[in-house]
């Protein structure tokens, strides 16, 4: 089915990956009736980041791309993320070390001239 001029994908996949994006939006929107907290939280970035790579992966045509140009459009976001996942943890062992040395943190900088 390859020509030289490019590949025809099947309108079926197209079909499939828009009712995808309906359901997985409904979902997303289902969570508005959730009260707040992690959980919520998570299924909205978990729902946000499957019509995200959805779309990537259908409409960019990503799914029939070669491993070299994958990696180079995908490699740098998740280095990104992963950088990010590294400085979340060493926030967190910066602020307990904080709070064991020098007591409870208050979050507030007082400006000088200002009480």
């Amino acid at each position: 089915m390859a020509t030289a001029e490019g590949q025809q994908h099947p309108l079926k996949i197209y079909w499939i990956m828009w009712g995808a994006l309906f359901v997985l939006s409904a979902f997303s929107y289902a969570t508005d009736f959730m009260p707040d907290g992690a959980l919520r939280t998570f299924l909205i970035l978990l729902f946000m980041m499957l019509k995200a790579g959805g779309i990537v992966w259908i409409f960019m045509h990503m799914g029939w791309e070669r491993l070299a140009l994958k990696v180079a459009i995908l490699g740098p976001p998740v280095a990104i993320m992963v950088l990010i996942a590294l400085m979340t943890f060493e926030g967190d062992y910066v602020e307990e070390n904080r709070i064991d040395n020098y007591g409870e943190s208050t979050m507030e900088v007082e400006t000088p001239g200002h009480h």
